[in-house]
């Protein structure tokens, strides 16, 4: 492709390029014209601490040489449709079984996130026979028509009246629990007691899947308490009900673990998984079934597929991935990495604006309130899309960005979650950073008419 110059880019990409999530009149996108580690730099010759990775993917890190040099190979992989067996396609899926669950077995290859839950949900059916399937409030599995289905946030209402059999359940979300439990284990048991009543209400043996994100990241890296997701695993197993564990986000090392499950004693039945697989150099996402599952397709059709499952090029970057990770002990490097960014985010709880951190690894969030005592949210649950978008988060956001830290937030919640390659140095850079952009937004934004100081 030839050059072509800034001002040409942004005026072909305002004529003829749809940006999703926002009303396309008066968006002015950067462009990125170069990249490197956690950092990239604009048109204008700014960098940015990438302290988002891109949308939760670039577990890596920009420009990762040993991924350009897979690319240059590019010419040597042939391209085949599904139905052929080849060895990036077979060699990732070997890779992926490995370093997941013990109870796993085979990976049926998508194209990303959405998709894979997609495929999910059609496979828990026909295994079961069963149509209903529960998912959560404060959820986030996809835009396409299944998974907007199985969102449980304001962005499923656009699919909405939707496929009939999707049920929600309530998230632990201790900050802003109805009640004042004294332990994680008193939350649990609060939890999973309103879950099996849901579960008896809709009829158990109606039920194909229970379908949650391990740790739920856009809505604010919602830590499970103590027990709940084992508690989950025993009640579908009372009911023969599956249990699938949205990883998209969450997997491949984002937490300090290769997948957020590894941090509990439980086994899903099915892993759905995308982003970290390549660190988005390609797109590829997947379904991680059980020795279960894999078995009854010995005998039943599988009955779905998709034009480009396991692409020959995608699960080609995705086994260079996995190399690196192992390679270059990617993952201990996030629990590492986890521990010195915990340390800055707990910093942070003496701001006045901060309600609540949360953190695992490298996956983290930052919740900002108008009033700590009330816990008032900057932004009210659902409001992201409407009125609000260009209110006070839009603004903390911005000043955030214009200071070189590069992330997006979901309602109140400003999300961290850095490449796994970032080191203790540049993590502090990057906070000093967002305190010094914190102190600034509360003083003269948030509490500007009260003269409120920072700390």
């Amino acid at each position: 492709m030839k050059t072509i110059d800034n001002q040409k880019i942004h005026k072909l990409d305002h004529q003829y390029v749809l940006h999703s999530w926002a009303k396309q009149k008066g968006i002015h996108p950067k462009i990125i014209k170069k990249s490197h580690g956690i950092y990239f730099w604009d048109e204008g010759g700014k960098k940015y601490y990438d302290m988002c990775s891109q949308l939760v993917y670039l577990n890596v890190g920009h420009q990762h040489p040993k991924l350009i040099e897979e690319f240059k190979h590019i010419g040597e992989i042939p391209l085949a449709a599904p139905g052929f067996a080849t060895a990036s396609k077979a060699e990732l899926a070997r890779k992926i079984i490995e370093v997941a669950p013990r109870n796993m077995a085979k990976v049926f290859f998508a194209n990303g996130g959405a998709d894979s839950n997609d495929h999910a949900i059609k496979i828990a059916r026909m295994v079961t026979g069963r149509y209903k399937v529960f998912s959560r409030y404060r959820s986030y599995h996809g835009a396409t028509f299944g998974a907007g289905n199985l969102s449980g946030e304001g962005r499923r209402f656009l699919v909405e009246p939707g496929i009939p059999g999707f049920i929600k359940f309530e998230t632990p979300y201790l900050y802003r629990a109805p009640v004042d439990f004294k332990s994680d284990e008193e939350a649990t048991a609060f939890y999973l007691n309103r879950l099996k009543n849901q579960m008896l209400y809709e009829g158990p043996d109606q039920i194909a899947a229970v379908f949650m994100e391990t740790i739920p990241g856009s809505n604010g890296v919602l830590i499970p308490p103590k027990g709940y997701m084992e508690g989950v695993r025993k009640l579908c197993d009372q009911f023969g009900i599956l249990m699938i564990c949205d990883e998209v986000m969450s997997g491949f090392g984002r937490t300090g673990k290769m997948f957020a499950v590894d941090h509990y004693d439980f086994e899903p039945d099915m892993i759905t998984f995308a982003k970290g697989v390549t660190s988005g150099y390609s797109p590829l996402g997947g379904v991680m079934v059980s020795k279960t599952i894999a078995a009854y397709f010995d005998d039943h059709v599988l009955m779905t597929g998709l034009t480009y499952s396991g692409h020959t090029v995608s699960t080609q970057i995705g086994c260079a991935t996995l190399d690196i990770y192992q390679d270059e002990h990617l993952i201990e490097h996030a629990e590492a990495m986890g521990e010195v960014l915990a340390g800055r985010l707990e910093r942070l709880r003496t701001y006045q604006s901060v309600g609540d951190v949360r953190h695992i690894g490298l996956f983290a969030t930052v919740e900002l309130v108008k009033d700590k005592k009330t816990k008032e949210p900057i932004i009210a649950y659902g409001m992201d899309y409407g009125k609000d978008k260009a209110g006070l988060m839009a603004k903390f956001i911005g000043m955030l960005t214009e200071n070189g830290f590069y992330t997006y937030s979901h309602e109140s919640s400003v999300m961290i979650a850095p490449p796994l390659v970032i080191t203790e140095q540049e993590i502090n850079e990057a906070l000093d950073i967002f305190e010094r952009v914190l102190s600034e937004f509360e003083s003269t934004v948030l509490f500007a008419d009260q003269s409120v100081i920072s700390k």
